[in-house]
């Protein structure tokens, strides 16, 4: 774990940049405004700039189709299917949402499928387990992206910027009093100036228009991304980004016009009913049945299906039609639909940067510091990569800048 006490430099309304309007970033931002809010001193409020490349925040994705006849939508949770809350400062984080019900425990089904063979033998669906409130999975509702816009829409000190790519970090030492040129600036593209003596940093977006100097800056994305972003920057723990290793996922989405069109495997008929399965398949790890979640009631039937991650990894740059053709193949093994059953819907992402391979007998990484630059680098990835891995992130991350104040 880095050591955050060397951290000293004292700042007056700092200015902070946070790269990625993720979950990391999102919860980064919500804890800095509550700490800032619990100091005596209004000194201490912090203005703070997100850096969002795509159009919207959260990254709990949810992608959806609406069928023009019904006005109904199909609808899947195609990045994190849910998430856990196994410490007690996470727990009491998320209780509000639980009272208001944007947040709900998923009491699921799950079951254990063998996908049929090809000699023509079914599918075989044995009970594993049902998920309970002592052990909760959380979802957010109506949608997996509804908390990120709850978050994001409660922040006071916040800004997010959509849309923008920071360029790569570059060191450029200067003295406090040096003074740059417009000529200057406009050769300086894609690259970021750091003030040695004020601990500032310009930051700069991918045309290489400045996005303004901040007092920390600090960086969520994946760890490959990370890794570019602060390539050839004397980032002081730049080797460590890529000690943790990270998959893709592709995920399969499909869909049915209505129940009375779901394959056997899926209606009940043949097999107990059910919400998740985990596969014996070299190709597919998961399935999840969305129109039967909490507050899901209104969706035209819809399911997610997650591929193994080392079958993904090893694919990762497989032409993405080729990839969905598989899936599409093993999906209809596992589901074992027929021409009358088979989808109306089917989609297909790529999550280059998805799971991170968790080491039991390594310790966990941590937030990375550079206390000169006043740069740090998080995100999931730094721990065991899930959502409550986000929060731990930010707690560590908001620990680290409030010990300058």
């Amino acid at each position: 774990m880095t050591d955050h006490a060397s951290c000293s430099t004292v700042l007056s309304n700092p200015k902070i940049a946070i790269i990625g309007g993720g979950l990391t970033g999102l919860l980064t931002a919500t804890l800095l405004e509550r700490a800032s809010n619990q100091s005596s001193s209004s000194s201490n409020t912090p203005q703070i700039t997100i850096f969002e490349k795509s159009r919207s925040v959260g990254r709990l994705a949810t992608r959806y189709r609406s069928d023009s006849k019904t006005d109904k939508n199909w609808q899947w949770s195609f990045g994190a299917q849910f998430f856990t809350a196994k410490t007690t400062d996470f727990q009491q984080f998320i209780a509000p949402w639980l009272d208001t019900g944007l947040l709900q425990p998923w009491c699921a089904e799950v079951v254990e499928l063998t996908p049929a063979s090809d000699n023509g033998q079914p599918p075989n669906i044995q009970s594993k387990e049902q998920w309970d409130a002592v052990h909760a999975r959380y979802i957010s509702t109506p949608k997996m992206t509804s908390w990120g816009r709850e978050l994001a829409a409660a922040l006071k000190h916040t800004t997010i910027v959509f849309k923008t790519r920071v360029a790569p970090l570059t060191q450029y030492l200067q003295s406090q009093n040096q003074q740059r040129s417009q000529h200057q600036i406009q050769n300086q593209t894609f690259n970021q100036a750091f003030n040695q003596n004020s601990k500032q940093t310009e930051l700069f977006d991918d045309t290489g228009a400045s996005l303004g100097w901040f007092d920390w800056v600090i960086c969520t994305a994946p760890n490959g991304q990370a890794v570019e972003l602060m390539s050839d920057s004397g980032f002081a723990q730049q080797s460590k980004i890529t000690k943790p290793q990270m998959q893709a996922c592709y995920t399969l989405m499909l869909g049915w016009n209505d129940v009375q069109k779901l394959p056997e495997t899926l209606n009940g008929q043949l097999a107990p009913q059910w919400d998740v399965a985990y596969l014996n398949s070299t190709i597919l790890d998961r399935i999840f049945i969305e129109h039967q979640k909490p507050a899901h009631d209104e969706l035209l039937p819809s399911v997610t299906i997650h591929a193994r991650n080392d079958w993904s990894e090893a694919h990762v740059d497989d032409d993405i039609e080729s990839v969905k053709k598989q899936l599409l193949q093993a999906a209809k093994q596992a589901l074992n639909w027929s021409e009358e059953s088979a989808p109306s819907q089917t989609d297909c992402h790529r999550w280059r940067y998805a799971a991170t391979i968790v080491n039991k007998d390594t310790e966990e990484l941590g937030i990375l510091i550079d206390a000169t630059k006043q740069w740090i680098v998080s995100g999931d990835w730094c721990a065991k990569g899930n959502i409550e891995s986000c929060y731990r992130m930010a707690q560590q991350t908001v620990k680290a800048i409030m010990q300058t104040q």
